[in-house]
This record gives structure tokens, sequence and C-alpha cells, in this order.
């Protein structure tokens, strides 16, 4: 039986698609590496400990998966994205495909990297950018469920900076659990270099109107902020629902995903299963138990979760070999991102 599309949903995925071209990660020019034309580093910069975290191999190669993990326990980001996003708006008239889904895990790394590893100029104009998608993601409701917690707007000083934070402090946990290095496998950075960290982080922030928060400067700081806005992480069944329709937000998206189902998709399901599901694991044994009991966990999932950082523990350490990394750096985070990490890590060796 032949599944009738809607004319304005392609679902036939070839490979030259699913890799993409500039075009899908580049917003207003070819973005300039930190350093490339002067001694203007950027947000961060070659002696810092967030280039340290960001370009091992290991960041590189779960950065994607790990994005949303924190990101979506706190519940004004999941309304934005339930509400607001592009999934979520071509879901709900049928539109949906699972390339739609890939694509969106796909630009998140390759967009932000200019930020993260652009001079000054380039930093700034992608912060703009963004600034402008995220005008409109704002809503009177995060939980039809508890509507104490009230409202929630991306462009906020607290909302963006809980994006920017959770962020980044995924990819710290990441690097820590994950990362191989110095001949030696992974561990803790120091209590230093970790203030350090979120210092760095900070600078990071004040490119978002995040700028007129008290952001944090150690770790200690950045836990007394968890602390303050706790009721606002978290999951709930009531999440799930869309305030203005009263649709469940993961139902409609299976029933589109279904609808637009194509054989060519199986590609892109190979790479949403290593993203979502394979990577996803130690991902979650990375992640502090805070962020994975208030995520609802089984037991199972838990042990499974926390146990995956010895059982895949050869399966982690190929993945940030060379090979490895290559191809997950072009596929998920894009060729400017590649250029932007080349260069970040030549500045890195002529430091030491």
């Amino acid at each position: 039986m032949t599944t009738a599309h809607n004319h304005r949903v392609d679902p036939v995925v070839t490979k030259e698609r699913l890799l993409g071209s500039e075009s899908r990660w580049r917003r207003f020019g070819k973005p300039t590496p930190a350093g490339e034309q002067s001694s203007d580093y950027g947000v961060f910069g070659p002696d810092s400990v967030a280039w340290e975290v960001l370009l091992h191999p290991a960041t590189i190669v779960f950065q994607s998966a790990a994005q949303f993990v924190l990101q979506l326990t706190y519940k004004p980001i999941f309304a934005g994205v339930r509400d607001w996003d592009p999934i979520s708006r071509k879901a709900r008239v049928g539109e949906l495909t699972v390339f739609d889904l890939f694509d969106r895990a796909q630009r998140n790394s390759g967009i932000h990297a200019p930020m993260w590893l652009g001079d000054t100029t380039t930093a700034r104009r992608v912060a703009t950018h963004l600034g402008n998608i995220h005008r409109k993601v704002a809503g009177d409701v995060i939980d039809v469920g508890d509507p104490s917690l009230g409202s929630y707007d991306a462009n906020s000083p607290r909302d963006s900076m809980w994006a920017a934070l959770t962020e980044m402090h995924t990819m710290l946990w990441v690097y820590e659990a994950l990362a191989f290095r110095d001949g030696h496998g992974p561990r803790r950075l120091s209590d230093e270099k970790r203030d350090q960290f979120i210092a760095e982080v900070a600078e990071y922030c004040k490119l978002f109107p995040a700028a007129d928060e008290i952001l944090p400067t150690t770790m200690s700081e950045l836990r007394a902020l968890y602390e303050r806005d706790e009721r606002l992480f978290g999951q709930s069944p009531s999440m799930a629902i869309i305030p203005d329709t009263g649709e469940n937000y993961p139902e409609v998206v299976e029933q589109s995903l279904a609808k637009n189902r194509h054989p060519s998709q199986f590609r892109v399901r190979v790479q949403l299963w290593f993203q979502n599901a394979l990577f996803r694991l130690p991902v979650l044994g990375a992640v502090s138990g805070k962020t994975r009991r208030s995520m609802h966990l089984t037991r199972r999932q838990d042990l499974l979760a926390r146990s995956s950082l010895y059982w895949m523990r050869p399966l982690i350490w190929l993945l940030q070999q060379p090979m490895c990394e290559r191809y997950f750096m072009r596929m998920m985070w894009g060729p400017d991102a590649v250029e932007l990490i080349r260069h970040a890590r030549e500045l890195q060796r002529t430091r030491r």
C-alpha cells in the first residue's frame, strides 16, 4: 500500500541531502575563526578551559546527543520547543518527517560553533541571529498542570541564561565522564578548572539577554542558581500538552512521522539511532544523578545509563579516534564548524 504524502512534504532522503552543504549551517556569511586575522580570540580563546572541553573529540562526537538532555529538563525550554519549534508546527499539520528531526539535531552544534570558536564579530552576529529567531518563542503557560510556574520567554534574561548554562554544563559533564586524555581515562577536572570554566561560560552568556542576570562565576554559585530555580527543572506528564490545542506533543510528532514514512529514510533512522539511543546511554551516565532523577528514569534505566560508562568504555574510546571523530564532525557540525575546529586546535597547539 502506498502512502499519500502532502505535496509540501519531501519524504525522500538521499545521501547528499543527509550530508548537507554549508548553507544548512551558515548564517550571515562565512564565520571568521578566532585569532585568524588578529589577536581577537572571541568569547573563549586557546587558553580557556572552555576550548579544552569543546575541542576534545569526545565532546565533538557526543555533543549532539547531549545537547538537549539537561536543556529539556528546564521546563521553559521544553515549553518553547513544544509550542514554537518547527518540529511541533510541522507535526500539527501532518508535515513532519524523520529528516526534519535529524535536520534539527544536525544544525544545532554547527550553528552554535561560530559563537564558541569564532572571533568576537562572528559570535555577536550569530547571537543576534538566534535572538531574532527566538523573539516569538514566548508563552503564557509553561505547564497546563501547574499554572503557578507562570510564563516563558526565550529572550528573557532568565530563560536565555539557562539555555546557555545548561548547554555548556552538559558539555563539561560529557568531557569529564567520557573524554580519554593525556594517556589516561576520563576524569573530573580540578575544582579550580571547573570554576574557571563557569566564569568563562558567564562571558558567553553575555552575548544574550542573560547579561542582565547575576551570572555565576563559580560552581558553588551555579549550584545556588539551580536551587533558586529548582521548580523550573524536571518533567511532568502535563508538560506534553500544547496549551493552545490540548494536543499531546509527542503523540502528534509520532503520528506525523508515521504518515510520512519512506524507505529512503532508513539512513536517517540509523543516524538518529546513534544520536538518540546508543550515544544517549553514556550521556545519561555522564550527567548528574539529580538530572537523571528529574527525568523520571526507572531504576533499570538509571542503572543501565550509569553502567554504560563501563561496559561501553571500549566503544567510547573508539569513537574518539580520528576516523570516527571526522565522520561525526562533518555529519553533525557541518563544513564551517570543521574549519573552525581545525583552526582552534592549531591555535591551541601553538600556545603549548
